[in-house]
């Protein structure tokens, strides 16, 4: 192993003197150098993950070029380190050419040797120890050409940890490596676990192989916990990455995992109070600019940095069964699994806010619908209530034309009935024949009266609006026989103008026909001043436009009054002495229900004519 490092060392000075050399062949003033002293060769997820933020970090904030040169000072586990040659090389490389305008370790390990060889390391040049422990500090005083980023590493913290996730936890492995650095945390982890004796025994694995280490891990007993802490070497003096050994220690334990370095959340850890590398790595970064903007590094005092704010990994707390609730305070929780509610928190408070305003609306709109609905039965019951009212008063005026339009059936029966019986008091008596005629005279004439009763009852029944496919001409003819006697005691003639071929619309029969006798009977009242010879009423079908028929109704009146005429159809307007000003609203409520129109106008010629307007079926369908 010592052969690989020192290979590895070698191959990465070479590097870095290749990339001084060509630095320097830029010939660019501008630029400024840092060196930067790794503690350990790559793979350390904390010191790699220190390193780089640094580097990002000085670069994104620095006005002026800057280039780093990093060297490994200290192979794994300060075992055999080769110190007099890496200073040496490190002064080689930089001889004849301007001192570095910064050094920076990464690391105790760094720090610790920039620290005994000081005097032949740069001794001009700033130095700056980064994420330093602050145990450093305490074995040596700072000179007036350094400055130190210290944390305090606390274990105690992770141990209380563990215990509030874990109440019931006896055991604790800590995991360490065997070299100096492990010997040496071992040592101050055993002074600061006193206080949890009697609470607390703690498994070490210095001393173990890494195949030791991953069965141990594998088989410790139940209520126990693993504290990672670091592994530079194990027994053998072999080195592993820190994300491999995260790795292996995850797949095989059988208790939880936790850890001190929040680079290493994500690889296994459960998580704790760990030391923000990114908050260390910011610092330095900052104490460096100011460096090298000119501060004496003697002017740099900074606060010792705590570990904190806990956080954790929501996969290792799901696996281990850990309730969000049991985290201390101010927790942060990371590595989420998606989750609608928490990503999209702000998009589904939108959208259940669109949805509880839509439903409202629909709601809303459902209500409006049952109101109408109900209107609607409501307008059609007054509807029905209204037009039976205005067909009894319609039938009441009618009650004359009616007794002289049955007084005729009558008659001719009783005539019949009345030759039949003096057929019958003669000496020769009623030959069959003559009474078969009287019969069939007295079965007609009871046929029409039975029609007329029909006819009138049928207008005088009780009814909803009842719509099917009709003849609108069919209905016209028996609007006009409705008022046929009452036109004939007022000596009036009816024109009835209709096509050859039937026209078919959806309505009310008796609905229709009530219309249609209530502008006849207007249309005669209008002609009571008329001389008689000039009373006329016209009744005309035509199709006016694909799939629309109007009927009109014409007068030889005296026409309509202009104050009155847009006002025609509203309720209690009338220009009779003794109307009552419904007749007409009916009339166009009617019309309106049958989805037509119905409006008047005045005549060239005199008089006025009302026109009823329904959509119909195409008549040329049914001819």
């Amino acid at each position: 192993m010592r052969t690989t490092r020192q290979r590895a060392w070698v191959l990465t000075s070479g590097c870095a003197i290749l990339f001084i050399l060509m630095s320097a062949a830029r010939g660019d003033a501008a630029v400024r150098q840092i060196v930067l002293l790794q503690s350990f060769e790559r793979g350390s997820l904390v010191v790699d993950r220190l390193t780089a933020l640094i580097r990002t970090m000085v670069n994104e904030r620095s006005a002026e070029p800057v280039t780093f040169t990093e060297f490994v000072v200290s192979p794994a586990g300060f075992r055999d380190i080769p110190e007099d040659a890496v200073i040496e090389f490190l002064a080689s490389a930089y001889a004849g050419r301007p001192k570095p305008d910064l050094v920076i370790t990464s690391g105790g390990p760094a720090a610790d040797f920039a620290r005994r060889h000081r005097s032949r390391l740069f001794a001009d040049s700033p130095l700056l120890y980064a994420a330093v422990d602050a145990r450093f500090l305490q074995s040596g005083i700072l000179t007036d050409n350094e400055a130190a980023v210290a944390v305090a590493n606390n274990p105690t913290l992770i141990f209380e940890d563990i215990l509030r996730l874990f109440p019931d936890t006896a055991n604790v492995f800590v995991v360490m490596g065997s070299g100096e650095l492990g010997q040496f945390w071992r040592r101050e982890f055993e002074r600061e676990s006193g206080r949890f004796a009697g609470r607390l025994r703690f498994l070490w694995a210095d001393g173990m192989s890494y195949a030791q280490i991953l069965q141990r891990a594998s088989t410790l007993p139940p209520r126990s916990a693993i504290f990672f802490a670091s592994l530079d070497v194990d027994a053998q003096g072999t080195t592993y990455p820190t994300e491999r050994v995260l790795t292996d220690l995850r797949a095989r334990a059988n208790a939880p995992l936790f850890g001190a370095q929040s680079a290493e959340l994500g690889s296994g850890l459960i998580g704790g109070t760990l030391m923000s590398i990114e908050t260390a790595s910011e610092r330095t970064a900052d104490a460096a600019l100011r460096i090298l903007a000119g501060t004496s590094p003697a002017l740099i005092k900074l606060p010792i940095q705590q570990p904190g704010p806990p956080i954790f990994d929501w996969r290792e707390l799901r696996r281990w069964r850990v309730s969000e609730n049991r985290l201390p305070p101010g927790s942060v929780v990371r590595f989420r699994g998606p989750s609608l509610w928490r990503d999209y928190r702000r998009e589904m408070l939108g959208v259940l806010g669109a949805i509880v305003v839509q439903a409202l609306l629909i709601v809303g709109l459902l209500y409006q619908r049952r109101a109408r609905q109900r209107a609607e039965l409501e307008s059609r019951r007054n509807l029905s209530l209204a037009a039976d009212a205005n067909r009894r008063m319609t039938m009441s005026a009618l009650t004359g034309s009616i007794a002289h339009e049955l007084s005729q059936p009558l008659n001719s029966i009783l005539h019949n009935v009345k030759a039949g019986e003096m057929m019958m008091g003669t000496a020769n008596g009623a030959s069959p024949d003559v009474l078969r005629e009287i019969l069939a005279d007295i079965r007609t004439a009871d046929v029409r009266a039975t029609e007329i009763i029909e006819r009138h009852r049928t207008m005088l029944r009780h009814r909803q609006l009842d719509t099917k496919p009709i003849d609108i001409h069919a209905v016209v003819r028996e609007s006009v026989a409705l008022v046929a006697s009452d036109t004939k005691e007022r000596q009036i003639h009816i024109d009835v103008d209709l096509p050859a071929f039937p026209c078919i619309v959806t309505g009310d029969q008796v609905l229709l026909q009530q219309v249609l006798v209530n502008l006849m009977m207007n249309a005669m009242d209008a002609m009571a001043d008329t001389p008689a010879g000039r009373r006329r009423i016209t009744v005309r079908n035509a199709i006016i436009a694909p799939g629309r028929v109007e009927i009109a109704v014409t007068d030889r009146g005296s026409g309509l009054q202009s104050p009155s005429e847009g006002k025609l159809f509203d309720p209690f307007v009338t220009t009779k002495s003794n109307g009552m000003g419904i007749g007409l609203t009916i009339a166009r409520t009617i019309i309106e229900a049958h989805l037509g129109k119905i409006d008047a106008r005045n005549n060239p010629s005199g008089g006025a004519t009302f026109a009823v307007t329904l959509p119909c079926i195409e008549a040329t369908e049914h001819v």
